[in-house]
């Protein structure tokens, strides 16, 4: 940890809630894990769904193991400024992809799965009806 850690203000803090750019709140201290998230059992949802609010007890009702509590020391970047923090906040979901409506290739994707497979059977039949005759 640092010898003197920076004291992040919550509202700073809570602007780090994406995928490429993820801190959290633990304990009255600030983790920068972003390079985590793709290693993180959970999955990234997890994660960013304790961005913008303490999430000590999101992390300490998992029951995390305690090679898991010393990996945090290397994602450690300071403390939070307990003054900032809301006593209440209204959850506000991270940023994600929109949802794409227009599901064009996984239904050609679909149809392929069923005509391939047709396609070969008929051509299997015919083959054979020809090489039968002669």
């Amino acid at each position: 940890m640092a010898a003197d850690p920076k004291v992040h203000a919550f509202e700073e803090v809570a602007k780090h809630n994406k995928t490429k750019d993820c801190w959290l709140i633990i304990s009255g201290k600030v983790y920068d894990v972003t390079p985590f998230m793709d290693d993180h059992p959970g999955g990234d949802e997890v994660l960013l769904s304790a961005t913008g609010k303490d999430a000590t007890n999101d992390f300490e009702d998992v029951g995390h193991s305690d090679s898991a509590r010393e990996m945090m020391d290397k994602y450690y970047i300071g403390e939070i400024d307990m003054a900032t923090v809301p006593l209440k906040r209204s959850y506000i979901p991270p940023q994600q992809a929109q949802y794409n409506p227009d599901k064009t290739p996984e239904f050609v994707i679909k149809i392929l799965q069923f005509l391939v497979p047709l396609l070969i059977l008929g051509l299997a039949f015919g083959v054979r009806h020809y090489t039968k005759e002669k």
